[in-house]
C-alpha cells in the first residue's frame, strides 16, 4: 500500500457475501481509549454497515474492544460511530441505497498518516449461486497456481 498507511484490519467477509461496486474513504469519530484499542487491533468488522441519516452517516455493530488500561472513559463497544465524508458524498450515498437498492460495508480500518480512516465499499448482496462461483474460482486459481510453481 501507499507510504504512511498501517492496516489495521480487513473485513474478509465483505468480499465474500457482497459484489463490490464502488469504494470510498472516510474519517471516523473516535474517543481517544478506543484509538489506544485500535492501535493494539482490538476490533472486528464482521457484521457491521453503514447507513445514512440525516445527512449524516454512521457506522453500526463495529465492535472496538474496550481499552484495558481505560477505566471510566471506555465507551460502549459496538455504539454507532459518525463517519466522516463530504456532503456531496454523503448525499450521492444517500440516494443510491434508498433507490438501487445498494448497501455500504466497511471493508477496511486503517491509519492513514496519523488519522484512523475506513473504507467503505458500496455493494450489491450475492446469492448462494454467486458465493459458490466465487469459491470454486478461487479453487481454481490456487489450484492452477500449484500446479505452475511445481513446473518451475
Amino acid at each position: 500500500m501507499a507510504e504512511g498507511i498501517k492496516i489495521i484490519t480487513k473485513n474478509k467477509k465483505a468480499t465474500h457475501d457482497f459484489f463490490i461496486e464502488e469504494r470510498y474513504e472516510a474519517g471516523i469519530s473516535l474517543v481517544g481509549t478506543e484509538v489506544k484499542s485500535l492501535r493494539m487491533g482490538k476490533v472486528n468488522l464482521k457484521d457491521s454497515f453503514a447507513l445514512a441519516k440525516d445527512g449524516e452517516l454512521y457506522v453500526y455493530n463495529m465492535h472496538i474492544s474496550p481499552y484495558e488500561k481505560g477505566n471510566i472513559f471506555n465507551k460502549d463497544p459496538l455504539r454507532t460511530r459518525k463517519l466522516l465524508m463530504h456532503k456531496k458524498e454523503i448525499q450521492k450515498l444517500f440516494g443510491l441505497t434508498t433507490v438501487k437498492g445498494y448497501t455500504l460495508v466497511p471493508l477496511s480500518l486503517y491509519f492513514k498518516h496519523g488519522k484512523v480512516k475506513m473504507e467503505l465499499g458500496l455493494a450489491q448482496g450475492k446469492k448462494l449461486y454467486d458465493k459458490r462461483q466465487s469459491m470454486k474460482e478461487k479453487a481454481i486459481q490456487k489450484e492452477s497456481a500449484q500446479h505452475f510453481k511445481a513446473l518451475r
